[in-house]
């Protein structure tokens, strides 16, 4: 897997950007804030369930594929950021 994008960078090049949509009015359209798609959108908040549902709701998708996309954002952040040199394998057998 290559550096997924954050569902933020999704939602404006491929739900937003094409329907002409603003930050202001695909805010009222799924019922948040302003700020609170804002924030999803520069990176700076992830996509919750709830946010998943209402996304999947606006959108035509499936809750399970945004959140799907926040986790393997979040995964290949903590695979470049967390050190695993302490860490002691517990049980016998492959690597995971």
């Amino acid at each position: 897997m290559h550096d997924p994008a954050h569902p933020g960078e999704v939602i404006r090049e491929l739900c937003l950007e094409p329907l002409k949509l603003s930050v202001t009015d695909a805010a009222k359209a799924l019922g948040v804030t302003r700020k609170a798609l804002s924030e999803m959108l520069n990176g700076r908040a992830g996509a919750s369930p709830v946010m998943a549902l209402r996304l999947a709701k606006a959108f035509n998708t499936g809750a399970e594929r945004w959140l799907a996309m926040q986790q393997q954002y979040d995964l290949w952040q903590a695979r470049k950021a967390v050190k695993l040199g302490r860490v002691r394998r517990l049980v016998g057998g492959r690597k995971a």
